[in-house]
């Protein structure tokens, strides 16, 4: 009978410390004036295909650096490194996400100072990630076309942890027969005014906006880091 409660009190108790040290993170990235921005997603939503994408066109202008996590394998971070920036991969186990620790420990050896950009790419799963703050400024939640429209109301959490919603693979869009309103729609429902990208990482569609978006944060982080120090 005491099984429950003990389980709700390790759990407050993981993501307690979880939280402490995602502030100390977060405080971290400011202090050095480098965006940090998370990717989650389920899996096969072209979440590393789009993050490839995104440290090539980035590095040509700004220093930029990746943590992956994945479950066993280190097959994104060998994908993500032909884009030529520093990436670490972060083998989670049986772990289904990452947690504040994880980044921590990811982190060490690196100067953040010498960063305008850092991406994190959490493990496929919208479930345990939206309960676990990374210390990120940004959390963009992938969804691709082929996934069916109702994926956020299926998994209302993530997307309310979330800043940024992004619909990838929109090339597939009418070979899928994917019904655009419906999904804008139920976003909105479970994050009323959240920002909606649409990205082909395959043709391009909407990168330049969404790159924008990027450069705007990240110029207001480091004012800010400089006028903090």
């Amino acid at each position: 009978m005491t099984t429950e409660p003990r389980l709700v009190e390790v759990r407050k108790n993981v993501l307690k410390q979880n939280d402490i040290i995602a502030r100390a993170l977060r405080d971290r990235f400011r202090e050095a004036g480098v965006l940090a921005v998370s990717f989650v997603s389920s899996p096969g939503s072209g979440k590393t295909a789009f993050l490839e994408k995104t440290l090539t066109l980035l590095h040509s202008r700004y220093r930029v650096a990746a943590l992956v996590g994945d479950l066993a394998t280190e097959n994104d971070a060998a994908r993500l490194g032909r884009s030529q920036v520093p990436v670490k991969q972060i083998l989670t186990g049986t772990v289904c996400h990452l947690d504040a620790a994880m980044v921590q420990n990811a982190l060490d050896g690196w100067d953040l100072t010498q960063l305008d950009f850092l991406f994190i790419e959490n493990v496929g799963n919208l479930v345990c990630p939206s309960s676990y703050d990374l210390g990120e400024d940004l959390r963009f939640v992938l969804l691709s076309v082929t996934e069916g429209e109702d994926k956020p109301l299926k998994y209302p959490t993530i997307f309310n942890s979330a800043d940024v919603a992004v619909i990838t693979k929109s090339d597939l869009a009418a070979a899928v027969e994917f019904d655009e309103a419906a999904v804008l729609r139920n976003i909105q429902a479970v994050r009323p005014g959240m920002e909606v990208l649409k990205i082909s990482a395959k043709t391009g569609e909407g990168l330049a906006e969404y790159l924008e978006y990027l450069e705007r944060r990240c110029s207001s982080s480091r004012a800010g880091a400089a006028a903090s120090n």
